[in-house]
């Protein structure tokens, strides 16, 4: 018999409290409130640290903050330290620019099943639409479907059917892998899973397909791929393009991996816990 999951949210931030605020307040706003949010700081200043005790002094749900210091991109640490510190069986790892619909939780749990990860997807705002919405507060999550409209049609949101229709759970699961187009910002994995492969892998240097190389190694690990579009649905605030120094070079590892069958982070979620 299928069990349904224990939840916690891991939200990845760096130095964005206004976005980051977005993000959470529409945590606090799901239909679903049975889940904990950890917010997983990769070394933010005392602006993110004072807008995160704001929020959890208000939070509906259980809310933790885990800080490292700021070292360059670490984005696999602080994922690491984010599932470390959380305490439910199944982490849905959201970053601090994407801002959930009211039934995300909701839908990642109906579309959660042993075995499986559920890979989401994002809908791209412009940079006119993201700084509104951050100057007015608006609640972009609750818009209606001719507000969004209008912004599709003015180039503020490059998809709109995806963010009202929801496909059921049927023709979800990927019988040829790709890792490909899979992101980091709304990803659902089974804890046990991320334990099986030791996490994601903190020795990638800089931006680039940590994401993907987590999700190879999981497929390695027997762990299949279900699609979560239209129904998990984030809306990601517009933001300028982290450097790209060594993408191609860490693309080139996820590659390798892939061709190895590697399922092991060489240092991970493990190395912490002997630290």
């Amino acid at each position: 018999m299928h069990h349904a999951p224990t939840i916690s949210v891991v939200i990845t931030t760096y130095n964005r409290p206004d976005a980051l605020a977005a993000v959470v307040e529409a945590c606090f706003m799901q239909d679903d409130k049975n889940f904990e949010i950890i917010i997983a700081d990769d070394g933010s200043t005392a602006n993110t640290r004072d807008t995160i005790v704001a929020l959890a002094a208000r939070s509906p749900v259980p809310l933790k903050h885990v800080w490292q210091p700021d070292e360059g991109f670490r984005a696999a640490m602080a994922r690491n330290r984010g599932t470390l510190a959380a305490t439910g069986n199944y982490i849905i790892f959201l970053d601090g620019d994407c801002v959930p619909q009211r039934d995300f939780i909701r839908r990642h749990r109906a579309l959660a099943r042993p075995g499986f990860l559920v890979s989401g997807s994002r809908i791209l705002l412009s940079q006119a639409l993201t700084e509104r919405v951050l100057r007015e507060h608006i609640d972009v999550a609750d818009l209606g479907f001719a507000e969004r409209l209008r912004y599709r049609l003015r180039g503020d949101m490059n998809k709109v059917l995806q963010t009202m229709l929801r496909w059921p759970d049927v023709g979800r699961v990927r019988r040829k892998f790709s890792w490909r187009r899979i992101k980091s910002c709304n990803l659902a994995v089974w804890r046990s899973d991320l334990e099986k492969v030791n996490g994601f892998d903190e020795s990638f240097v800089g931006w680039g397909h940590e994401d993907s190389d987590l999700v190879v190694r999981l497929f390695h690990a027997g762990v299949l791929r279900k699609d979560g579009a239209m129904a998990t649905e984030v809306l990601h605030l517009w933001h300028r393009e982290a450097k790209r120094d060594e993408e191609s070079s860490n693309r080139k590892v996820v590659l390798q991996r892939a061709e190895d069958k590697t399922t092991q982070a060489v240092r991970g979620l493990r190395e912490h816990c002997s630290a």
